[in-house]
Parts: C-alpha cells; sequence; structure tokens
C-alpha cells in the first residue's frame, strides 16, 4: 500500500514537473487562465439540487447565444451560523445512530434516566436510525439552503433573486446579458486619456 502511494505521488511530480518544462516554467493554472479571456459569467446559489435544471436551462440557452462568455456555477453559501448548525447536525447525528446501533445508553453517562423514546428506539433500531438520519437531513438541508440565486458578469451583480424575490425569466437574463455586453463593448471603445 505505501508502495502504491510513493508511486502514485513520484509520478504526479513528474508529470508536474513536465508539464512546467513544456510550458516553459509557467504553471498549467496560469496558462489556463490566459486563454479564459471571455467575461466571466457567475451565477451563485444554482448548484443547489433546487435550481440545477434552471441553471442548466440557462447555461445552455447563454453558451449558444454567447460563445465567449464563461459560467462558473457555485453555491450561495448561507451565514456562518447556520453553517455550523448543520456541520453539528451531521456529527451529532453519526454519534447518534452508532448509540442506537451498539445499544448504549448515553443517558446513563449522564445519570439520567432514558427517555421512553430512548427506549423505544432500542426497540425499534431500525426505524430509530431512519428516523434520526431523515429528520436531521432535513434539518440540516434547511440551514444550508438559502433560496438565491445571483447572477453576476465580470463580478458585476445582474440579477439577485434575494433581492428581487424571483428567478429572471430567459427573456429578461438575455435581456440584461445583452445590455452589459453593449455597455462593456462601448466602454472599451472611448479612448482613455491619462493626465
Amino acid at each position: 500500500m505505501r508502495l502504491l502511494l510513493l508511486l502514485l505521488v513520484a509520478a504526479s511530480a513528474m508529470v508536474r514537473s513536465e508539464a512546467s518544462a513544456n510550458l516553459g516554467g509557467v504553471p498549467s493554472k496560469r496558462l489556463k487562465m490566459q486563454y479564459a479571456t471571455g467575461p466571466l459569467l457567475k451565477p451563485s446559489g444554482c448548484i443547489h439540487a433546487g435550481y440545477r435544471r434552471v441553471f442548466e436551462e440557462y447555461m445552455r440557452v447563454i453558451s449558444q447565444r454567447y460563445p465567449d462568455i464563461r459560467i462558473e456555477g457555485e453555491n450561495y453559501l448561507p451565514q456562518p451560523i447556520y453553517r455550523h448548525i448543520a456541520s453539528f447536525l451531521s456529527v451529532f447525528k453519526l454519534v447518534l445512530i452508532g448509540l442506537i446501533i451498539v445499544g448504549k445508553d448515553p443517558f446513563a453517562f449522564f445519570g439520567m434516566q432514558a427517555p421512553s423514546i430512548w427506549q423505544w428506539g432500542q426497540e425499534n433500531k431500525v426505524y430509530a436510525c431512519m428516523m434520526v438520519f431523515f429528520l436531521s437531513n432535513m434539518i440540516e438541508n434547511q440551514c444550508m439552503s438559502t433560496g438565491a440565486f445571483e447572477i453576476t458578469l465580470n463580478d458585476v451583480p445582474v440579477w439577485s433573486k434575494l433581492e428581487s424575490g424571483h428567478l429572471p425569466s430567459m427573456q429578461q437574463l438575455v435581456q440584461i446579458l445583452d445590455n452589459e455586453m453593449k455597455l462593456n463593448v462601448h466602454m472599451d471603445s472611448i479612448p482613455h486619456h491619462r493626465s
């Protein structure tokens, strides 16, 4: 196992060094950024399962209409307190399921009598584990859901579902992008004078 790991590390180091040598010592990530010169459209909040289809449809239409635009979707992160609650629930869920399966009574550790729901869980381990799993996942998803679908073009906000309360229609999005692209072309054609 160690030999396999060492071989993988050595092979990846050789590939990296060959790639850098072939590119004149320029890291591949920097080279990738050089060729990606078109405008960057960045919808956030779209990777969430609820907006995935909308994002994919928008991406298909936009990439056909504007082939030079790069589209990078990402999640819109909730407030830190909700992320911490979701992380805690994720760990707590696994610990609780483990205690149910093993049959260890955590209440005895604190010198308390086990409540009747714990006794029911010990008698019905499969149902109890499923209930803990699904209820915890429901609460975690609620904590991580923001309802956001924010769209930026070159880091300039062009649409916010949080502000507007709804998703843009395809026509609205295309019209916004047309206006932004015309504005960018107009701004690029203005000569810049130095004083």
